[in-house]
């Protein structure tokens, strides 16, 4: 065979065939652009269960699934952490192109859409789920563009229910720091149809706020039972949704609570702006709905009328949005931060400095969602005292307390109105440890910043000091301790 030929091409894969040192061993899906092999490493005693992704390539495939596979290849071995499978090999397009990956154990979510509408809190916490997935990718400068059913698989946990969410194909992705293939090669808005956002279809792909978007339709379908925008096949079809607003959930599902109705319109908004900005923003709402600021889209009980589709429609017409968003700058940018004040018992110097070094991030951070955070302190064994001296609740007033704490706050945010639009909530919590409890709110609700007070005078000193040192070095975020102006503390014992 002369030197520059090409290597001849494997003939059909078949059970018990070796490829680069991986046997197969059973075939685990036939699909129109790919198989899928479980897999094992010749002589390897490593349990991690293995798949191997295979292209179908026999002449007169859609161009774009083979670049598809390239980008695949390209992306996955960036990529780290419980929410993407573990990236383990990949083969040359020269002799046989393959990716070998962790093979996930559990379920995907697909099944769950035929028996839609499910269960409320399932939906909440799907989504919750779903979202700190694509907050963590979009982390990792990666912007999903094909968020379906049948590309998200639940880790099983320990007692056999669902368990972390796992992200899957990323022929479609684009990385903020690697060549953008399909955009330099195609012309057409990629996706999956029930599921682009209005950005995809004018030809955005940099925008991680578009996969917040098919997050919204699907929990549109798990609340209702349909899609927002139906299943369009043609570009005409799919500009549709720049200009046509979904039915409100609560018309076709009216058990849909108010709070469910605001996430979802809020997900589905045509302005990347007006929804959620990070995937850890939304799933803090789906985990506390109590703290969902409502506004008018809570109350839709039918689509917006001719006048303002015809608006939009026009407005629609030759609009090019251009977005300057990228995955990982979207995130940082769009950050949560965590305020915990201990109300009752630090002096009113402290408070102020620490509200003080709040409102400064706030205003340098537009787009941070600010959680305002109190400890109720209750006991390991013995039963609780529930009220004060005079009957009244010791939690009701610490909420009352922390929210007066945070008026002047509200008011820098929204000085007409007094109304923060969601960007402030408040959570009292009851723990016998204040620090363990301030560390695991912040883990559970992806917070990326602390910021608490610490006394530095007193009988209460060493006490206090605990709670902060042992936030600072058991959370797994950045951590500002802030301290009475000196002045201040001069006159403490």
């Amino acid at each position: 065979m002369p030197a520059d030929a090409p290597a001849p091409r494997p003939g059909p894969l078949a059970p018990g065939q070796v490829v680069d040192g991986f046997v197969l061993e059973e075939r685990a899906h036939q699909g129109g652009m790919a198989q899928l092999w479980r897999v094992s490493r010749l002589g390897s005693v490593d349990p991690l269960p293995l798949l191997m992704k295979v292209p179908r390539i026999k002449g007169g495939e859609d161009p774009a699934s083979i670049v598809g596979f390239e980008v695949e290849q390209m992306i996955m071995p960036t990529l780290s952490g419980v929410h993407v499978p573990r990236f383990v090999a990949k083969g040359d397009f020269t002799e046989l192109p393959y990716i070998v990956m962790e093979r996930i154990a559990g379920a995907s979510l697909r099944p769950r859409f035929d028996a839609a509408p499910v269960p409320l809190d399932e939906v909440a916490q799907v989504g919750a789920k779903v979202a700190l997935a694509l907050h963590d990718l979009h982390r990792q400068h990666v912007v999903h563009l094909d968020v379906k059913p049948s590309n998200i698989m639940f880790r099983a946990a320990a007692d056999g229910t669902p368990g972390e969410a796992v992200l899957i194909d990323f022929g479609l992705s684009r990385h903020d720091q690697l060549p953008d293939l399909l955009e330099e090669e195609f012309e057409l808005p990629m996706g999956t149809g029930p599921y682009m956002s209005p950005e995809q279809v004018q030809f955005v792909r940099n925008d991680p706020r578009s996969d917040l978007f098919a997050l919204g339709v699907m929990l549109y379908h798990l609340a209702t039972g349909a899609r927002p925008f139906g299943a369009p096949t043609s570009v005409r079809g799919l500009r549709q949704r720049l200009y046509r607003d979904p039915m409100p959930p609560r018309a076709l599902h009216p058990d849909c609570p108010p709070w469910l109705q605001e996430i979802i319109l809020r997900c589905l908004e045509v302005k990347p702006e007006r929804r959620y900005q990070s995937g850890a923003q939304l799933a803090f709402d789906l985990q506390h709905p109590e703290q969902v600021m409502l506004t008018e889209r809570a109350e839709r009980t039918a689509r917006g009328g001719t006048l303002g589709v015809m608006r939009r429609w026009f407005g629609a017409m030759g609009a090019e949005p251009a977005s300057d968003a990228s995955a990982a700058t979207q995130t940082a940018r769009s950050r949560i931060l965590m305020a915990a004040v201990d109300v009752a018992g630090a002096d009113p110097a402290l408070l102020a400095s620490l509200r003080e070094s709040v409102q400064r991030l706030l205003r340098t951070e537009p787009d941070t969602r600010l959680a305002c955070v109190t400890v109720m302190k209750t006991n390991r064994i013995a039963m609780d005292e529930l009220t004060d001296k005079d009957g009244s609740s010791k939690h009701v007033n610490l909420l009352v307390q922390l929210k007066n704490w945070a008026r002047p706050l509200v008011q820098a945010i929204a000085p007409a109105t007094g109304v923060p639009d969601g960007r402030i909530t408040f959570q009292v919590l009851e723990a016998p440890d204040a620090a363990s409890a301030i560390v695991d709110y912040a883990h559970k609700n992806r917070v990326d910043q602390i910021v608490m007070g610490a006394r530095s005078s007193g009988g209460l000193r060493r006490y206090l000091g605990s709670v902060s040192a042992g936030v600072a070095a058991d959370a797994d975020c950045t951590v500002t301790v802030v301290r009475a102006p000196s002045s201040a503390r001069s006159g403490g014992p």
